[in-house]
């Protein structure tokens, strides 16, 4: 059997002399990071079904644009539109075709109050050979690079950031009572969905997100030991010695109970020498996160359990 070596990680250490870089992760050239959906109602006057999926689109190539990336897993910040046809005619061309002119207004707020925190209003015209056509192509011809669009959405985006900073100990408390309750992911996508730009809030969550951290995989890594403690039990053999060998790999380096699972693993290779007269090599080879790919790691556990779960928010308008 191969021992490795594994280095100890001293998080709280790193975290303080790396806080500073925890918190500006973000290059100058990337995008602000902030828990905003794209969410186009299905009540919209005369809008067709395919024009839907479209106007999403525009929607989140203008936030793009603006420097911000988002997540749909988070549900309760939204960009969205209403779009009103203020007129439909006929064009004096032969054949005549359907001319469209929408009224289209975004907004910005809080999906589950209804409460918008910034708008903005563009008129678009269509021209197709029905009246669907000529939708779509109003939608195609909303702009994406408007100047405009920056103060509508950063005023969107401060609001956000102030909810957090406003709510940002009920947030804290709230995801401690999961984790208390072993709902550790939803705990971490809970504090990972504050923005890094709500710069106080995040802040207060960076060490909270560290002991739920340690307290997720600790609690792995005790399932994960007796998992495979039980499957050697019963077949101790090669393939039983691969099961077990599986699921002991998986487990997090920074783990508390990972010296008894490199036992475990030091035992089934023993046993397998001796009655299988061959070497057993655990291949347990897993690097230490930097303090950068552990706030990643913390978002993609919060990324995975929000998407996750059913779509079941029922928004309230903007408008």
């Amino acid at each position: 059997m191969k021992n490795m070596k594994i280095i100890p990680t001293l998080l709280l250490l790193l975290f303080c002399l790396n806080f500073v870089y925890a918190i500006g992760i973000k290059e100058s050239d990337e995008k602000d990071w902030l828990p905003l959906t794209v969410w186009i109602p299905d009540q919209i006057e005369d809008m067709p079904a395919t024009a839907k999926n479209n106007l999403e689109n525009k929607l989140l190539q203008i936030v793009t644009a603006q420097g911000i990336s988002g997540g749909s897993f988070n549900q309760r910040f939204i960009i969205t539109a209403n779009v009103s046809v203020l007129t439909k005619d006929l064009t004096a061309t032969a054949p005549p075709k359907q001319a469209y002119t929408l009224d289209v207004t975004m907004y910005i707020g809080d999906g589950i109050d209804g409460k918008a925190f910034s708008s903005y209003s563009t008129t678009v015209r269509g021209v197709g050979n029905n009246e669907t056509r000529a939708y779509m192509t109003a939608i195609r011809n909303i702009r994406t690079n408007d100047p405009n669009y920056k103060t509508f959405v950063n005023q969107g985006k401060q609001k956000i950031i102030d909810y957090y900073n406003a709510q940002c100990d009920k947030i804290i408390v709230k995801a401690q009572s999961l984790a208390d309750m072993n709902e550790f992911d939803e705990a971490i996508w809970m504090l990972t969905s504050i923005p890094d730009a709500a710069t106080d809030c995040w802040e207060k969550s960076i060490p909270v997100l560290s002991v739920i951290f340690q307290q997720k995989i600790d609690f792995e890594c005790k399932a994960k030991l007796i998992a495979a403690t039980n499957i050697w039990n019963a077949n101790q053999s090669w393939d039983g010695a691969e099961e077990a060998g599986a699921i002991l790999a998986t487990i997090d380096p920074n783990s508390a109970c990972l010296d008894e699972a490199m036992a475990l693993a030091d035992k089934i290779a023993k046993r397998i020498l001796e009655v299988d007269e061959r070497e057993w090599n655990f291949i347990y080879d897993r690097e230490i996160r930097l303090v950068s790919e552990m706030i990643q790691a913390w978002r993609d556990v919060g990324v995975a359990w929000g998407q996750g779960q059913p779509q079941t928010i029922i928004y309230k308008s903007l408008w």
